[in-house]
């Protein structure tokens, strides 16, 4: 089985910056595309990044381009999410999660999932 654990979360200000890890249990990590998605209270699970089993090619949201970056070390079996300019709306619980497809932002397409991580930008 694979575990994913999301850590880096807390509590920042808008316009503050906070990196979220993701780290993966398993021998096959550097075979699987991986993705960052986020959760609001009352809100349903978005799509915000992802990134190919290499590391090659990223995609991301809207809401977040320009503003977040997604990377992964697979001699770590990490993955992060690097978050800039955070704003008030970025204020979500966050996951990473693991997919056998490229560029894909429907989590129906993600085989598994971390607990996530709180975010909280306050204004």
């Amino acid at each position: 089985q694979v575990q994913l654990v999301e850590s880096g979360g807390g509590l920042v200000q808008a316009g503050d910056s906070l990196r979220l890890s993701c780290a993966a249990s398993g021998r096959s990590f550097g075979s699987y595309a991986m993705g960052w998605f986020r959760q609001a209270p009352g809100k349903e699970r978005k799509f915000v990044a992802t990134i190919t089993w290499n590391g090659g090619s990223t995609y991301y949201a809207d809401s977040v381009k320009g503003r977040f970056t997604i990377s992964r070390d697979n001699a770590k079996n990490t993955m992060y999410l690097q978050m800039n300019s955070l704003k008030p709306e970025d204020t979500a619980v966050y996951y990473c999660a693991r997919t056998y497809y490229s560029f894909s932002s429907d989590l129906r397409n993600y085989d598994s999932w971390g607990q996530g991580t709180q975010v909280t930008v306050s204004s």
